[in-house]
């Protein structure tokens, strides 16, 4: 035992030194390369964004003969005058403020009836019907009555009091005349009552307006109340058109637009006619808005509920645009391949407008004159995927 006890000295510092020697052969490797780290920069996150900031933007490579192949083209953005054709189909209507309402003021029977069909063209003027009526004999008797005292009071004349008496007659004779006006006795009737001296049997309903019988209540001996309708006559001299504009169409329409209107039952022809009236609601089913276009219709030709179709051109005016074909739109980004010229095309998002006979409105993201692919554009893209190629975002540009 004594004599393992030097040995086990003599181990520990054989282990000892081959440890000193190894970390210091590390040490001096260490150093060699530069001694110790270095601390790390505080500017170093600054640098990393100023170098995002200048990256260049990345391109996918197709060879000029690869873009024969799959036949690219391109075109150069450009300003030009943009204009939106909205078409919409539509009805035709009766002007609402041609429709007249024919009625009676009195309690009465229809005792003749002039009107005995619907659809019938009457002339302004012209007699629709004639009412009995127990008020109406009351009335021009009345009249009768008051017209035969004034009569009396100017013969008279002479004193102060008949005079007095006279005026007061004269008075109530106008008062009479009036209320048979009022009745819808005209002035002719008015006279022929005065010189026969006998009330009209009947009151005759003539034809406010010249049109067509749309509406007919009145029927032979039907007993008629006050206000109550007999006929709804309509001129068609002019006619409406009511179309229908979808919600994300409205905004382009406005009153005084002229339209193009055609219709199935003139095959060939084409009708002009302008709006004059917006109505302020949408239909919560067909999410449409109403527009009313007035049209004329000297001849008669046109009818109510006729179909028509209708087509609307808006200018909107000098806008940088680019074709339809050009845009690559994911649903949240439209995406275009800009010609950079030696075979490279670069992935660029672009914000779009109005869009309008094949062209899209670009409002953001692209230049005039930069020349963007037409043709191919799905190889193109296809291309850029399978390379990992993807546009900056709108801070790296």
């Amino acid at each position: 035992m004594k004599i393992m006890k030097p040995m086990r000295i003599n181990v520990l510092l054989v282990l000892l030194w081959a440890t000193l020697l190894f970390f210091g052969t590390a040490l001096a490797q260490y150093e060699g390369h530069g001694g110790a780290p270095p601390a790390q920069s505080a500017t170093a996150p600054e640098q990393a964004t100023e170098s995002a900031a200048t990256e260049e933007a990345p391109t996918v490579e197709i060879p000029l003969e690869k873009q024969e192949m799959i036949g690219v083209q391109t075109t150069a953005a450009t300003v030009r005058a943009l204009r939106k054709t909205v078409r919409t189909v539509g009805r035709v209507e009766y002007d609402e403020q041609k429709i007249a309402t024919v009625n009676t003021k009195l309690e009465g029977w229809i005792e003749k009836l002039h009107i005995d069909y619907l659809g019938r063209h009457v002339g302004k003027g012209e007699p629709l019907a004639e009412v009995y009526s127990p008020e109406l004999i009351a009335t021009q008797q009345e009249f009768l009555n008051v017209l035969k005292w004034a009569g009396h009071a100017q013969e008279s004349g002479g004193e102060d009091i008949n005079r007095m008496l006279a005026g007061d007659a004269q008075a109530l004779l106008e008062a009479a005349r009036q209320r048979l006006k009022l009745l819808d006795i005209n002035d002719s009737q008015i006279r022929k009552i005065e010189v026969s001296g006998t009330p009209l049997r009947t009151l005759t309903v003539f034809s406010p307006v010249s049109g067509y019988v749309v509406q007919k209540m009145a029927l032979q001996g039907m007993k008629v109340m006050p206000g109550e309708k007999l006929f709804d006559i309509a001129d068609l001299s002019v006619m409406w058109v009511m179309a229908d504009i979808y919600e994300n169409e409205i905004a382009l329409i406005k009153t005084g637009q002229t339209a193009a209107i055609t219709l199935g039952s003139f095959p060939g022809r084409q009708f002009t006619a302008k709006i004059d009236y917006i109505y302020p609601a949408i239909s919560g089913d067909t999410r449409t808005a109403k527009v009313r276009l007035t049209i004329p219709n000297p001849g008669g030709e046109l009818m109510p509920q006729m179909f028509a179709s209708v087509e609307i051109i808006v200018p909107l005016g000098n806008r940088l645009a680019i074709p339809d074909d050009a845009v690559m739109d994911t649903g949240k980004r439209q995406i275009v391949y800009v010609d950079k010229g030696g075979g490279n095309f670069e992935p660029r998002e672009v914000k779009l407008g109005a869009r309008a006979e094949g062209f899209s409105e670009v409002t953001r993201g692209l230049e005039a004159g930069e020349k963007v692919a037409i043709s191919a554009t799905f190889l193109i893209d296809s291309e850029a995927q399978l390379k990992g190629v993807t546009p900056l975002g709108e801070s790296e540009r």
